[in-house]
């Protein structure tokens, strides 16, 4: 299967640091954020990468090349004269993921989730009449009131209070899997967030989940990758103890 990574953001937020480095560059336990994903992937067998970028692109692109060195094929879709948002940069990049459900994963986040899980996924995704299928994680302390209600591995809309005293809010992790046609009806080059689709979809009852109740960060500030920083690399000297 194929998986985009997201990394045309800006982030504003953890100025200054990406003044003159891009935000999938920075480094945390030694290594770009973006580069564990590729990583992770590779070992998942999932090898067929793009990434998009918008600010500061081409030292994506230089520091990672065609991938070859991680065992992956990575192509790019630039995105100028500024980022598209999430699903603006997705139906952008579609020319490049084909035709079957695809993986994209935020490539400011880092994650324990298990992204051999998501050729499953994909392969029931093309097998049933939904749209996506998201992966959601407990509320980290800056979210506290989460992004999607779910209950018995589908999606709810917001309106289904009785469900949402059951089940509160989950907050979305940046890592989903899409169908090819959710993006179809955004003009190529336009401008277009992912969470209105995402709850069209959610109404109409096309959108399945699951809880991944693991080691999940939004590394969306300097205090985060700081923090991040430290914990890998205690990880690191731990299992080389």
């Amino acid at each position: 299967m194929m998986a985009m990574l997201l990394a045309a953001g800006r982030g504003e937020r953890m100025r200054p640091l990406t003044d003159h480095v891009p935000k999938p560059l920075l480094l945390a336990g030694g290594k770009p954020l973006i580069v564990w994903h590729i990583e992770r992937l590779v070992r998942a067998g999932i090898t067929d990468l793009v990434i998009n970028h918008a600010h500061l692109g081409a030292q994506i692109e230089s520091a990672l090349g065609d991938g070859s060195r991680f065992g992956a094929h990575i192509r790019y879709s630039p995105e100028h004269p500024s980022a598209l948002e999430t699903a603006g940069g997705i139906a952008h990049a579609l020319h490049l993921l084909g035709d079957q459900p695809f993986a994209a994963v935020n490539g400011d986040i880092c994650c324990g989730y298990d992204f051999a899980r998501l050729p499953a996924h994909a392969a029931a995704l093309a097998a049933s009449d939904d749209a996506a299928h998201l992966v959601l994680a407990n509320n980290p302390p800056h979210h506290p009131n989460g992004d999607f209600l779910l209950n018995n591995g589908r999606l709810l809309p917001d309106d289904s209070r009785r469900q949402a005293a059951i089940c509160p809010k989950l907050t979305f992790s940046g890592i989903g899997v899409y169908q090819p046609a959710l993006f179809a009806s955004i003009a190529r080059g336009s401008s277009a967030p992912l969470a209105p689709l995402l709850r069209a979809q959610i109404a109409l009852g096309k959108v399945s989940g699951e809880h991944y109740a693991g080691r999940w960060m939004d590394v969306g500030t300097p205090q985060r990758l700081e923090d991040l920083d430290k914990q890998l690399r205690a990880t690191h000297n731990d299992s080389h103890g």
